[in-house]
């Protein structure tokens, strides 16, 4: 999956994907605030699917797509990553989502925090991802 493929917009401060959730629950998929964009926590939904069933890497991956495309549309970079927050459903997938994160952010070395939690919002998703970035 590669960014630029979830239409994302900006209308000033905030940027919206047009994620069902978003809608439904009234927040914006990211905020920028001065030189700042904080990314809202994403999942591997994908046009209002869940994505990867069972697959919390692949998962991981669609999640980092959809918040570098917020930062983006933001108008900051990948680089600009300074915080990446994750929370998984199971143990087991912390070492997969840490592999996506280093797989994409390894030259970067932003902060992580990994978190367990006991649920997601739909039962199929296994990760959720946020992120945090500063104009250097």
């Amino acid at each position: 999956m590669s960014v630029g493929i979830f239409g994302m917009e900006s209308t000033g401060s905030r940027v919206f994907s047009g994620g069902i959730w978003e809608e439904r629950y009234g927040y914006a998929r990211a905020v920028v605030a001065g030189d700042r964009v904080i990314v809202s926590g994403c999942t591997a939904t994908v046009g209002g699917e869940v994505r990867h069933l069972g697959d919390a890497y692949k998962q991981s991956l669609t999640a980092i797509d959809i918040a570098l495309e917020a930062v983006t549309t933001g108008g900051l970079t990948c680089e600009d990553v300074v915080m990446v927050r994750y929370y998984v459903v199971e143990q087991r997938h912390f070492d997969l989502v840490g592999q996506a994160i280093g797989e994409v952010f390894g030259k970067v070395r932003p902060a992580c925090t990994g978190v367990r939690v006991a649920g997601l919002v739909d039962p199929r998703m296994l990760v959720e991802i946020e992120i945090e970035a500063v104009r250097a």
